[in-house]
């Protein structure tokens, strides 16, 4: 069985801090959402993760922009990278960064979900022709995607897997357990490139997508339970799981 052979020390340096599980969902409004699924050179494929945590074969990333209108947090756009991966059976994508356009988005959602976010710039256009993405940090672009020729599918032909941030909580280190519920009223496949990533500034120089496999965005509605679960990111989710105190 193959599991995550990262060092959890040197993941856990840019972990989150949850000071206190919040009991209420978060709503967030006006969401356009863009995925861009790609798969990775096999050097990153258990490398990128920790123990707890079960490597896809082949190894794959997943990239997603989102320009959100309505939040606690005010309007917001957040760029994130997830390792594809499952926690026992589940498939799940373990977060290596998250770069948001406002201090309160990172603070809201590093600390209520564990997002290791970062305040830059993201750039996200959605027009009847396609998709543009560009992040910029420091001064430096480290990604840039172009999407062309949407097509319609059905609102419910996208799915999108739970998600995993390590993070310090009141029980200690733990991979938390995010949970985000789609509500499209707009579905289209797009054709896409991806002609910038930079994996240093996404988390790990390992990370490094050379194949799009599917891409598509969504004009939904997003709700973000609160979070029930944790994992010991040193553990395998079978025994490693505790419900939230």
């Amino acid at each position: 069985m193959i599991v995550g052979t990262a060092n959890i020390d040197e993941l856990a340096a840019n972990a989150a801090t949850i000071a206190d599980f919040q009991t209420d969902p978060v709503e967030l409004g006006g969401v356009e959402c863009f995925q861009l699924v790609a798969e990775m050179r096999n050097t990153a494929r258990e490398s990128v993760l920790p123990a707890g945590l079960h490597p896809t074969i082949p190894a794959s990333v997943s990239i997603q922009a989102w320009n959100v209108a309505e939040s606690p947090w005010g309007p917001f756009s957040m760029a994130l990278v997830r390792v594809s991966c499952r926690s026992g059976v589940r498939a799940r994508g373990f977060s290596t960064r998250a770069v948001v356009t406002t201090q309160a988005s990172a603070d809201g959602l590093g600390g209520v979900y564990g997002f290791p976010t970062e305040v830059g710039e993201v750039s996200f256009r959605r027009s009847y022709d396609g998709v543009d993405v560009e992040v910029q940090q420091g001064g430096a672009q480290i990604l840039a995607i172009t999407a062309l020729d949407p097509d319609p599918m059905g609102l419910h032909d996208v799915q999108y897997t739970g998600t995993l941030n390590l993070a310090q909580t009141p029980q200690g280190l733990r991979l938390v357990q995010v949970e985000a519920h789609h509500a499209a009223t707009r579905v289209e496949r797009v054709t896409a490139r991806l002609s910038r990533f930079d994996g240093t500034a996404w988390g790990n120089a390992l990370l490094d997508p050379y194949y799009v496999v599917a891409a598509s965005v969504a004009v939904e509605e997003v709700t973000m339970p609160a979070v029930r679960f944790v994992c010991k990111p040193e553990e395998l989710a079978f025994t490693g799981t505790e419900p939230v105190r």
